[in-house]
């Protein structure tokens, strides 16, 4: 695989998630492109991935793409907000043989732009007047370089094998030839087998000839329309230059940084890396290391607990609880109540999110297509109790916090 395909894929997908992040505190899809379009002959799936991997990589990708979001409830955006990232838009995407992009989302309340060069993430909201930006986490691997598996052969079998394994837990389609951006592509589409909790299906297309991905698609549970979504509708594969990655965003934007000091990074390393052979787990040693009383009932919600971790928030001990199993499970985040939270409030009340009772302590839930998040606070403590699950689900966990 090129460098184009490997890296290209794995950093747009974290920025989709630091974009979703962004509209939700919270990353894609309506049916495939089909109609009068060219489409392939008929291939077996496995055959269609592999002929994917092996294509030849393009000089770069430019394209015309549709954006769509409807995670958020109607009427929870503040009043006039039109931001791209919130509301959906239609926009462009390059991207560079080296991987670095950038996505231009446009809309009459301002533009969106998402820019990526190098570990260096920037994404600016005009509506808001706001830049984000980040470094994206080292994962240890130097792209440039070949990894351990760069040398193997990908084969026709591997890839059924991997299919097979896929299909323990998921239904799997096979590869529908279909009419994408023109091109001709193949979709598949894939559903949790078993609880899979609010989440229907997800779908992906992609070019036939190039390999390129040209859509994807998430669907929620019972519903035939996508709740994210971002297709092409043009799409060309000569190199890009630059000047359209390369954009300065305006000058005067209040900037945010989410990105942790080389000190915290290295901390943060060398955390995990003492972790590898002493994670704390388990009620008790979780409840030692903590300043306040840990809530972590038997079940929640009629959901038995599968584990309890500690984990650490800007260098303060709090714990992670998980219960039930799959997409279903609930998790719970609880720690000391800090000052920051009550900016966090009021940012998440911008949103107009639905005050809720917790058994006498006020919280705000926001309930979305594919989950529910609820936040409160109680005794000096801070929740935060989220799943793919119906907001009664996620109010009953709440409440059996004792």
């Amino acid at each position: 695989m090129s460098r184009l395909r490997t890296a290209s894929a794995r950093r747009l997908a974290a920025i989709l998630a630091v974009a979703a992040g962004l509209a939700l505190t919270a990353a894609v899809a309506q049916g495939a492109l089909s109609g009068s379009g060219p489409t392939p002959q008929p291939k077996a799936l496995a055959s269609a991935i592999l002929a994917a991997f092996n294509a030849p990589a393009p000089d770069g990708v430019t394209a015309k793409i549709e954006f769509s979001n409807d995670l958020l409830p109607s009427g929870s955006l503040p009043s006039g907000s039109a931001s791209p990232l919130l509301s959906g838009a239609d926009g462009r995407l390059w991207i560079q043989r080296s991987g670095d992009f950038r996505i231009e989302l446009q809309s009459d309340a301002g533009d969106a732009q998402i820019v990526a060069v190098g570990d260096k993430v920037t994404v600016y909201d005009a509506s808001s007047q706001t830049l984000y930006r980040a470094t994206l986490p080292d994962d240890g691997r130097d792209l440039t370089k070949p990894g351990d598996h760069d040398g193997e052969k990908l084969t026709l079998a591997k890839v059924q094998r991997a299919l097979d394994r896929l299909a323990r837990t998921w239904t799997v389609s096979g590869a529908e030839p279909t009419s994408t951006a023109g091109r001709p592509s193949y979709t598949v589409k894939i559903s949790p087998k078993d609880d899979g909790g609010l989440l229907g299906a997800a779908e992906l297309a992609w070019d036939a000839v190039r390999g390129a991905p040209l859509r994807a698609a998430i669907y929620a549970q019972g519903k035939s329309a996508p709740v994210l979504e971002v297709k092409a509708t043009e799409v060309s594969y000569d190199a890009v230059a630059d000047s359209d990655v390369r954009v300065a965003p305006p000058a005067g934007a209040e900037v945010v940084d989410l990105s942790a000091s080389r000190d915290e990074r290295r901390s943060d390393r060398t955390r995990a890396d003492r972790r590898k052979d002493s994670v704390v787990a388990g009620v008790a040693a979780v409840q030692r290391e903590l300043g306040f009383e840990l809530a972590a009932p038997a079940t929640l919600a009629g959901l038995p607990r599968r584990e309890v971790r500690l984990v650490t928030f800007d260098g303060a001990n709090g714990a992670l609880a998980i219960y039930g199993e799959g997409l279903g499970a609930i998790g719970v985040l609880q720690r000391k109540a800090q000052p920051a939270d009550e900016k966090r409030r009021k940012g998440d009340n911008a949103l107009r999110l639905p005050q809720i009772n917790i058994d006498g302590a006020t919280g705000s839930e926001l309930a979305t297509a594919l989950g529910t998040i609820v936040t409160f606070e109680r005794n000096g403590v801070s929740y935060v109790v989220a799943g793919s699950v119906p907001p009664v689900a996620a109010e009953n966990a709440a409440r059996g916090l004792k």
